[in-house]
């Protein structure tokens, strides 16, 4: 199984390239995590990164100043070669140019959730290291919008209630379609008062589900 490769393209550790690194690891700003970040706005230990079978999944560690991937703030998240991971003032990208080419090439030249800077572009598909990027999410680099997979070995009692979340979600968003009305004029989709409070709660809903599955307790 190939290693990890994680390259620092924002903050004061920018240029630094660890390569060949094997899971279970942590990053964060004390002595002792295996890459140690000089930002006094990463947390002590930060986050890991761990494998579950072919997947890598990273698990934020309660930090002070959370963390995102791929500009989304998230507690635990499958990682993928491409993936930008931002803390702090620091900003990681997952996987070795290789690795990221080899997933650019099974996804397809055509596939839409490519960036349309890197779809046009024949130039490598890392970032120069000694560039200095505009902002910390750098256009030239992948944004990668998968759906997600199912996961494996659900018991018919994990499937059902699976089913019944997306059906909830289903249900709310049907009830959103329909009560949003399209002016074509202004390229715009207006939703009442209501139906943007139902849609809020909804998410609302999503964001607590979310947080009880990445506790490390839940469900003990």
């Amino acid at each position: 199984m190939s290693g990890v490769t994680l390259k620092i393209l924002h903050g004061a550790d920018r240029g630094k390239v660890y390569e060949n690194l094997h899971p279970p690891l942590t990053v964060g700003r004390e002595e002792g995590n295996d890459i140690q970040l000089n930002d006094e706005r990463v947390s002590r230990c930060h986050f890991k990164v761990q494998r579950d079978n072919e997947r890598l999944v990273l698990t934020d560690l309660d930090s002070t100043n959370g963390t995102k991937v791929n500009g989304t703030e998230c507690q635990l998240k499958i990682l993928r070669h491409g993936d930008l991971i931002a803390l702090g003032r620091s900003l990681i990208l997952v996987g070795s140019e290789e690795q990221i080419a080899a997933r650019l090439a099974a996804m397809g030249g055509d596939n839409p959730t490519v960036s349309r800077d890197m779809a046009s572009s024949e130039s490598s598909i890392a970032l120069e290291l000694n560039q200095e990027p505009k902002s910390p999410y750098p256009a030239e680099l992948v944004q990668i919008l998968e759906v997600p997979s199912i996961p494996d070995g659900l018991s018919p009692g994990q499937k059902a209630q699976l089913c019944e979340i997306l059906d909830y979600l289903q249900s709310r968003l049907h009830k959103l379609i329909d009560a949003a009305k399209t002016n074509e004029s202004n390229d715009e989709v207006v939703l009442s008062f209501a139906a943007w409070q139902r849609l809020l709660d909804a998410q609302a809903k999503l964001a607590t589900m979310g947080r009880k599955i990445a506790d490390p307790d839940w469900p003990n």
